[in-house]
């Protein structure tokens, strides 16, 4: 049983930019937090959310390069690390102590494909990081979220979602060998499955969630690759500069950014969630293939297990169990 993923008549297109969704949106008196949001695509949406008059909230493990990174923004930064349950709480509790309301959370912070490591839960890096940690963030600001009268959750998962779903008997990979893309394909199918479950929650309380592939964009995301294969994938050229090819689906960071903050900001998209977007629209569910890195993620289409109702509510359970943070029963 999947969403209901079908495209609409936007206006937009995967060459729009994040400035170009947010056109003649007034988000003045409304509150985003961005986590990675000094980095890469992270960057360019805190900025144009700040640039449509959002107050803007970017925490940070690394808040020297965060602070350079947003410098002459105008844009709040905090601590915060994403592998670290602790200090994910101790963020949530400030802000949830101010009593403030909050309007747009998206997580756009991750890793990918790097070697396998383990947390001090012994929790696979990957997926502790780029879904489990966002888990923990969206539970602990709930009262900030449900306050809101209409709150926005955008979770960033990739076109990579399509090597793997989740393996709920072994998201760790205790038992199974470790291979840093089936770590990642798994990650992303937990983001993208995160909203389908979170919306369904978040409904009643005018909360939605979105799932979204921003593009193939190279930012330090792809710090564990080398640049022989950056080059060898056409992600760069020969003089390492970042490759934009829209037939692609190789984005500049501006064009990377559209369809998050089109996620979190766009009136067409009330009274809609849970459902997975790219190049500025809904996506479609498409069937797997036989090779999809020979296919090169090329084509539109969310994958079914990503999407999938039955498996979003596992991933729940499990994701409750292994945080040990539950809904807020309201």
């Amino acid at each position: 049983m999947s969403t209901p993923q079908s495209p609409m008549a936007t206006g937009f297109t995967a060459a729009s930019t994040a400035d170009d969704v947010l056109a003649g949106i007034d988000l003045t008196g409304k509150t985003a937090i961005v986590t990675g949001g000094y980095s890469g695509i992270g960057t360019e949406t805190s900025r144009a959310l700040r640039a449509a008059g959002a107050r803007v909230i970017v925490p940070a493990r690394d808040l020297a390069k965060a602070r350079k990174a947003l410098d002459g923004l105008d844009i709040v930064t905090e601590p915060m690390d994403l592998a670290d349950p602790a200090s994910i709480d101790a963020f949530a509790a400030r802000f949830v102590a101010r009593g403030e309301p909050l309007h747009i959370l998206i997580d756009s912070a991750g890793v990918m494909s790097c070697p396998l490591e383990r947390d001090t839960r012994g929790y696979e890096r990957q997926f502790a990081t780029n879904h489990l940690g966002h888990f923990q963030l969206a539970m602990r600001l709930w009262p900030a979220l449900a306050a809101a009268g209409g709150a926005r959750v955008v979770s960033l998962s990739s076109r990579g979602h399509r090597l793997a779903g989740v393996d709920l008997d072994d998201p760790h990979f205790e038992r199974r060998a470790y291979d840093p893309w089936i770590a990642y394909g798994q990650s992303k199918t937990a983001n993208a499955l995160f909203a389908v479950a979170l919306d369904a929650r978040g409904k009643a309380h005018g909360v939605r969630a979105f799932s979204v592939h921003p593009g193939a964009i190279v930012t330090d995301l792809a710090r564990y690759m080398s640049e022989d294969d950056l080059r060898a994938r056409g992600a760069i050229d020969e003089e390492g500069r970042p490759v934009v090819d829209l037939a692609r689906g190789m984005k500049s960071v501006a064009q990377g950014a559209a369809t998050s903050v089109w996620c979190a900001t766009s009136p067409q998209l009330d009274g809609m969630g849970g459902v997975y977007c790219e190049d500025v629209n809904v996506s479609p569910v498409m069937p797997p293939v036989d090779d999809e890195l020979a296919l090169g993620f090329q084509a539109v289409g969310v994958r079914p297990w990503a999407v999938d109702v039955e498996a979003a509510e596992r991933l729940w359970t499990l994701s409750e169990t292994q945080t040990n943070v539950r809904f807020p029963a309201y």
